[in-house]
């Protein structure tokens, strides 16, 4: 297949990658299945072991496939979460008691393996997203959320003190509805959002966390809450494994 930006071929591992990529997709190989390993593939296409080992992390890194230790690689049988950015924040979502976590995952169960709730101090970065004096306290809930037993966010709040004191949001369990009901029922109702979307590779502490595979980017996702008059009363800093999630935003013109 030529690049039609040169007139030359793309490398011999790139065209190894699109032959399985195309294989997967026609379902020649289904969700659990063993690609072809290295051996294979320098036998069927005559070239080196590191071509066949770039030929599969190609797959590996696009989210397709991933690698079993002392078995091969197989293709995911993962179903990537579709996080619908607009509707999952409606009130009607959480204001009917129903976790905006519930609009991504459709009839599949995504529950919270770790989650830790403390008080600590504001540093500037997280005090001026909240207009707070650098150094007040903060609640900070961090949590991770597993899907199908693959650990696919990690998510941390910030929510000033001085406004959930003493509510269960300063509790692991902030019950029906999550967080945003809380901050209606004390006089915060969050009335608009702001998201910021970037991608990196990530950290090792979030790669260990998440399970990712070598070369897997993380998504981040900033997102401030706001309240009447343009307050701000939380903001959530959420790192996605890539190759578990589509953004989908939905709206009218």
């Amino acid at each position: 297949m030529a690049n039609q930006g040169n007139g030359r071929q793309p490398p011999k591992y790139q065209r190894i990658a699109d032959v399985l990529k195309a294989a997967i997709q026609a379902g020649e190989y289904g969700p659990g299945d063993r690609l072809p390993g290295e051996n294979d593939l320098m036998a069927t296409y005559e070239v080196a072991r590191m071509t066949a080992r770039q030929a599969l992390s190609v797959l590996q890194n696009e989210g397709l496939a991933e690698a079993r230790k002392g078995a091969g690689v197989f293709v995911r049988e993962f179903k990537p979460l579709r996080r619908r950015g607009i509707q999952r924040l409606a009130q009607e979502q959480w204001g009917s008691g129903r976790s905006i976590w519930s609009a991504d995952t459709e009839d599949r169960t995504l529950v919270v393996d770790q989650v830790e709730v403390r008080e600590r101090s504001a540093d500037e970065r997280i005090a001026g997203a909240l207009d707070l004096a650098p150094g007040s306290p903060v609640c900070v809930r961090s949590r991770r959320f597993v899907l199908d037993e693959k650990p696919v966010l990690i998510a941390t709040s910030y929510l000033p003190s001085e406004i959930v004191e003493g509510s269960t949001i300063t509790q692991e369990d902030t019950g029906p509805g999550g967080t945003y009901a809380r901050l209606a029922e004390l006089g915060y109702k969050p009335v608009h959002f702001r998201e910021e979307i970037r991608c990196r590779m990530p950290s090792a502490d979030e790669a260990e966390r998440l399970s990712l595979s070598m070369g897997t980017p993380v998504i981040l996702i900033v997102r401030t809450a706001f309240a009447d008059e343009g307050r701000a009363v939380e903001v959530n800093e959420m790192t996605l494994d890539s190759a578990s999630y589509v953004l989908e935003y939905d709206f009218d013109a």
